[in-house]
C-alpha cells in the first residue's frame, strides 16, 4: 500500500511539472513603455554635526559628549537606559 501511495505521488509529481513547461502564447503587437520622467528633488544640506539621515555624525567630538550623558531614567544592571520608561525614549533625529 505504501509503494502505491508513492508511485500515484510520483505520478501527480511528475504531471504537474510537465504541465509547468509550457510555453505562455506570445503575443504579436509590441509597445514602447512610456517614458518615466523622474522629479529631481532640491537637496538641502544636513545641519552642523548631522549625517543625510538626520542621525548626529558621531565622529564629532561634540556629538560624542551628547551620547555619553548620564541616564535621566531608570537605567538595567549593567548601565544602560531600560528603554521601556518615556524618560528614556527619545525622538530620531533629536538630539539632547
Amino acid at each position: 500500500m505504501k509503494k502505491l501511495v508513492i508511485a500515484i505521488c510520483m505520478m501527480l509529481g511528475l504531471a504537474g511539472a510537465a504541465t509547468a513547461q509550457t510555453a505562455a502564447p506570445a503575443t504579436t503587437t509590441t509597445t514602447k513603455p512610456a517614458k518615466v520622467v523622474k522629479m529631481k528633488t532640491p537637496k538641502t544640506a544636513p545641519a552642523a554635526g548631522m549625517k543625510a539621515d538626520g542621525t548626529p555624525d558621531m565622529r564629532l567630538k561634540a556629538n560624542k559628549a551628547k551620547a555619553a550623558a548620564p541616564v535621566t531614567g531608570p537605567s538595567k544592571k549593567d548601565g544602560t537606559p531600560d528603554m521601556r520608561y518615556k524618560a528614556n525614549k527619545t525622538k530620531k533625529g533629536s538630539s539632547k
